[in-house]
């Protein structure tokens, strides 16, 4: 079967030009962007693209893009030996993050991208971004891909998608994965960091997509003076299921009676909560001072080293498949698609 890579677009800067009336980027003809890039004609290999029926700024972004998305990866599956999809930087981190929960027995190449100028302007980084990201998604060593997972690339390196944040907002270096190596960094060679690559599954089962996620989650980053008031506001949601707790350092929280009520409280109310450092390096270590000790004890989940991105994904797709309390702390506490060091 000859080399085939399909794009997927779905908008973002990659893909925007100025409105020749009020001046702001907005989404165009997805055809545009191969016309803009001659240089992929040299591959040698067929290269087919999609635009999904409604091109999006990254930041209207929903899960239902997610599922979208995954179907149209699920369909094609067999047809093609990798995918690259062109997103929008803001919550590029959210979605590779959501299609590697998602995506189960994947075992080719996903890859993310975009940039941060677009692809039409003389000095845009997304020609670039583009055209590394076909060709490590066409990478293959005795028929098997090299890079069989959901990932990020930007620059000059290749993230595991659940392990990448977005940290800057002008950098051509936009991207950075702190607790998990590059998959791949970009030279003149492109150099694959084989132990940090997940390997081929071993089942002979086809891939499927996980779909039915359950998006009654939220983030309450703790902040010194947090009014109770605002605790409350989080954790008395209607139909809340999942808390994202983001705390100091190593997994450390306030230890005044008030605070550690209310969290138990939400607990007791069937609220699985995660703990999540705010530090963008780093890991939770519940238990390793006072501070988070009384956290360990109420029953709240370690997040480890993972991101705030994948712990909100992880959490959708976790509450989607359980609803048994004990299952869906133990399925947090698991690495299902090397999110989170487990010796951390």
């Amino acid at each position: 079967m000859e080399t085939s890579i399909l794009i997927i677009y779905t908008g973002g800067t990659i893909g925007m030009v100025n409105d020749p009336e009020t001046g702001v980027l907005c989404p165009f003809n997805f055809n545009q962007i191969a016309s803009e890039v001659p240089e992929l004609r040299e591959f040698g290999f067929t290269i087919d693209n999609i635009a999904l029926p409604e091109i999006i700024d990254s930041s209207d972004l929903r899960p239902s893009l997610w599922t979208d998305l995954c179907r149209l990866l699920v369909d094609n599956y067999d047809r093609y030996h990798g995918f690259v999809i062109l997103h929008g930087t803001d919550t590029m981190a959210y979605s590779a993050s959501a299609l590697s929960f998602m995506l189960e027995r994947l075992g080719k190449p996903v890859i993310f991208t975009g940039s941060q100028l677009p692809i039409g302007k003389i000095r845009t980084d997304g020609k670039e971004n583009l055209i590394a990201a076909i060709e490590i998604a066409a990478a293959r060593q005795d028929g098997i891909p090299l890079v069989p997972e959901v990932s990020i690339l930007f620059g000059d390196r290749l993230f595991r998608g659940n392990r990448t944040t977005k940290i800057n907002a002008e950098s051509f270096d936009a991207f950075q994965s702190f607790n998990h190596p590059p998959l791949a960094e970009i030279g003149i060679h492109v150099h694959y960091n084989r132990d940090a690559i997940l390997p081929v599954p071993s089942s002979p089962l086809p891939p499927f997509a996980f779909t039915r996620l359950d998006a009654s989650v939220a983030i309450l980053k703790i902040f010194p003076g947090i009014p109770a008031g605002v605790i409350d506001a989080v954790t008395r949601v209607p139909g809340l299921r999942g808390l994202i707790l983001e705390t100091y350092g190593s997994g450390n929280a306030p230890t005044r009676p008030e605070f550690l009520d209310k969290i138990r409280r939400a607990l007791d109310a069937g609220i699985t909560i995660y703990n999540v450092t705010q530090c963008a390096g780093g890991s939770v270590e519940m238990g390793k001072y006072e501070t988070s000790r009384e956290l360990l004890r109420a029953g709240v989940v370690s997040g480890r080293d993972i991101t705030t991105e994948a712990a909100i994904c992880k959490m959708m797709r976790v509450l989607g498949e359980y609803s048994d309390p004990d299952d869906i702390r133990r399925q947090l506490d698991a690495n299902l698609r090397g999110e989170v060091s487990l010796n951390k």
